[in-house]
């Protein structure tokens, strides 16, 4: 059975043990562990039915009054992947009310405001970087839904738009203005219209790597940074006070994202003699992720750089398809560096690194 990705930016496994564990005595208030309960209502409700209503119509309805304003935009050089932001009004309810659409004047949302800029630019780096024309590579609008929900401490990808909670304030923070998630959750879309990795298992961990790494490259790419001065964090952007200085995940050193008494400790492993073999967080996505995430560390460390890391990367996926498990995707990754050294896109020796980061991890 295929499992379709409806993707929480924060793990099932996690949000669990922090719901098992929260009490005052941790410094978690009752109202942020009331936040986190209903939190994880919506979000099981959301995983279990994929969210389809009359919003929808009402996005393609502005959409066709707006056609003579983006025929001409278009014709004048703008993007033709337009962004439209809704602020949800803390109900469990997308597109709600429309505060910006692209090329309007800011909003005065300062998260709405936020993800309208994040989004351009997760969609300026696939297009200027990679090459691909939003989300779908066919031009298709970007749409984001602010305020979701009360407190909501989640952010996710349903299939068709992005949706950002507001969090607690003390566990977790607003996921609107942490641009990692915005690309995270974005890359999702990317890889359900080209090999639609199904969410489960090995090909659901390489669905969460290939976020992770998109993730982690436009960041980077929009800071400025190279692969050696980067954290490689994913996550510490969201962590609220009761857990600063804690992350959701690293991919320069797996297993060692969080150790503390609300979230426990990291499970991720860095190698296949530790892959995790449980049902939990469907087989492990967001927990065997950290292997393949190792990998592009590695690699982009050694002589790559992060840039062009994730090209052959894009190239990569581009190249899977739904059931593709880790060692499908170590063949295709040696497969598509040797093209790409071939045609001289990448530098000699992309082989070689790319062989002793598989190695490295057991792959």
């Amino acid at each position: 059975m295929f499992r379709k990705c409806t993707c929480q930016y924060v793990p099932p496994h996690i949000m669990g043990r922090i719901l098992r564990n929260a009490s005052p005595l941790l410094n978690v208030k009752p109202e942020s562990l009331e936040s986190m309960r209903r939190t994880e209502v919506s979000a099981k409700s959301i995983r279990a039915y994929r969210i389809q209503d009359v919003s929808a119509k009402s996005h393609r309805l502005i959409k066709e009054q707006a056609a003579e304003g983006e025929d001409e935009a278009a014709e004048a050089g703008a993007p033709s992947a337009a962004r439209y932001v809704y602020d949800c009004q803390s109900l469990n309810q997308q597109q709600v009310d429309l505060i910006r659409g692209e090329g309007d004047p800011v909003s005065n949302d300062f998260d709405g405001d936020t993800v309208y800029k994040s989004a351009g630019i997760v969609r300026d780096f696939f297009r200027n970087v990679l090459g691909r024309d939003s989300i779908d590579d066919a031009s298709m609008d970007i749409i984001l839904n602010v305020h979701y929900g009360q407190n909501y401490g989640n952010a996710f990808w349903d299939g068709d738009e992005m949706t950002f909670g507001d969090g607690d304030g003390d566990v977790f923070t607003s996921f609107a203005q942490s641009l990692d998630v915005v690309a995270h959750e974005l890359a999702h879309g990317v890889t359900q219209f080209t090999a639609n990795l199904d969410y489960w298992s090995q090909s659901g961990a390489l669905n969460e790597h290939f976020s992770d790494v998109f993730g982690s490259a436009i960041t980077q790419f929009y800071l400025n940074q190279d692969a050696n001065s980067a954290d490689w964090l994913i996550g510490n952007e969201i962590m609220g006070p009761t857990l600063a200085g804690e992350t959701l995940r690293s991919m320069k050193a797996p297993g060692t994202a969080y150790s503390n008494a609300l979230m426990g400790d990291d499970p991720q492993p860095a190698h296949m003699d530790n892959y995790y073999t449980g049902a939990g967080d469907n087989q492990g996505v967001h927990i065997n992720s950290g292997i393949p995430n190792r990998v592009f560390y590695l690699v982009a460390t050694d002589q790559l750089g992060t840039e062009r890391a994730a090209q052959l990367w894009y190239n990569t996926l581009q190249n899977l398809w739904p059931t593709a498990e880790f060692a499908d995707f170590a063949y295709v990754l040696i497969s598509t560096a040797q093209v790409l050294t071939g045609q001289r896109v990448l530098p000699q020796g992309t082989t070689q690194s790319v062989r002793m980061a598989l190695k490295d991890v057991g792959l």
